[in-house]
């Protein structure tokens, strides 16, 4: 069955039954013709296929992205919309409002990976989607999707934590990539050092205690007038900038921890600011986000070194949405060649939330066995490594 997006919003009887339970989170029936998936083959690890597509589904906060993969690591489509504009004028997501754009978003979204995957729904083998961590009302509006599209065609479920989705990227990036490897995860919501051990084992080294990298950005790009989102906004000012011009908090823990905590930082900044504010001074804004940016990439390399060192391996990887920020990237780069270790990240479209990175990660959950049942539900505190 051909599923076409022309135009994008009509889309009848079905689509509509489908939005209404999107409200309540009931499993949407939608009366296809025809089921064609050997279900009970695909819970064995669906040793008779030859080539397995997957069909993504992403919207864990304010991007609503829907993405077609075949075996882990080849992207057929990848379509994101994102809500950035409609959140600016807030300084933040609102969730409420993210969660309403997710629903009109959702179907026109995945009818248009699809199309562009050349594909049509009998063409999906397996259907990933992400149930956490999030915004739950985002979180909710998605997982409905994969669930009745998942019941309707009888399709197996593979449920995706959103952390393990982002270090899933790199292997979208890098063919050659496999586990072993130590991956820093920074972004808006998170700041990990996980270990991963294999495809579906992972050890977390070090995250934040307060604030993650990524949110500690926005709020220091919304003190100093940059708006949002802060990270790229600071990362361009930063180029202008003088790193050394204020000597900003590094906060290392003793014992061995790799932890992180940004919020004194984001604290020290602030004092600047307002001490100056006081004096009636003007500041640079390209020399405080050149120091405040530095401050914080600064910590992120050294704990992620440590960690390497501390697992023995040899390959280090980027993930999150932090992971585009171009200081971090050459320093760590820098300072990794110096021990001979090798840096892998994803292009920046593949750091932002998207479907493709879940879909990769659902395909490796897949050939594992990790199955999820229709009672999945949506885990806004998912940890990493539960399922």
């Amino acid at each position: 069955m051909n599923i076409s997006i022309s135009p994008i919003y009509d889309m009848g009887h079905k689509a509509s039954c489908f939005l209404l339970c999107l409200f309540i989170n009931m499993i949407l029936i939608i009366g296809y013709n025809k089921v064609i998936i050997k279900y009970d083959q695909a819970m064995g690890r669906c040793v008779d296929l030859k080539d397995i597509n997957i069909l993504g589904i992403e919207t864990s906060c304010d991007e609503t992205s829907a993405s077609v993969v075949r075996n882990g690591r080849e992207v057929l489509s990848n379509v994101i919309s994102s809500q950035i504009s409609l959140h600016q004028k807030y300084g933040g997501v609102v969730p409420e409002i993210a969660s309403r754009k997710h629903v009109e978003l959702v179907m026109p979204v995945i009818n248009q990976a699809l199309e562009e995957a050349s594909m049509d729904i009998d063409g999906i083998d397996v259907i990933g989607v992400t149930y956490g961590p999030g915004l739950v009302g985002a979180l909710l509006v998605g997982l409905s999707a994969g669930k009745g599209m998942a019941f309707a065609l009888n399709k197996p479920l593979v449920g995706v934590h959103h952390i393990e989705g982002h270090i899933a990227a790199n292997y979208i990036e890098h063919k050659e990539l496999e586990p072993p490897f130590v991956c820093l995860v920074a972004s808006g919501g998170h700041s990990h050092i996980v270990f991963i051990e294999d495809y579906d084992k992972f050890d977390i080294m070090g995250q934040t205690r307060d604030d993650a990298a990524g949110e500690a950005f926005d709020k220091i790009a919304r003190a100093i007038g940059l708006g949002y989102p802060g990270g790229p906004l600071i990362d361009k000012a930063a180029a202008k900038g003088n790193s050394k011009a204020i000597e900003f908090p590094r906060v290392r823990f003793d014992g061995g921890s790799l932890d992180f905590s940004f919020s004194g930082l984001k604290t020290a900044v602030l004092n600047y600011l307002n001490n100056l504010e006081q004096k009636g001074e003007k500041y640079n804004i390209e020399d405080i986000s050149a120091s405040f940016q530095q401050a914080v990439v600064d910590v992120l390399v050294d704990n992620t070194l440590r960690a390497a060192k501390i697992r023995g391996v040899r390959n280090i990887a980027l993930a999150g949405g932090v992971a585009s920020n171009s200081c971090l990237r050459s320093l760590l780069k820098e300072r990794a060649s110096k021990e001979g270790l090798c840096v892998y990240y994803p292009k920046p479209v593949l750091c932002t939330d998207n479907a493709a990175m879940i879909a990769c990660a659902a395909y490796f959950q897949y050939m594992k066995g990790n199955i999820s049942d229709l009672n999945l539900n949506a885990v806004p505190g998912l940890r990493l490594g539960e399922r």
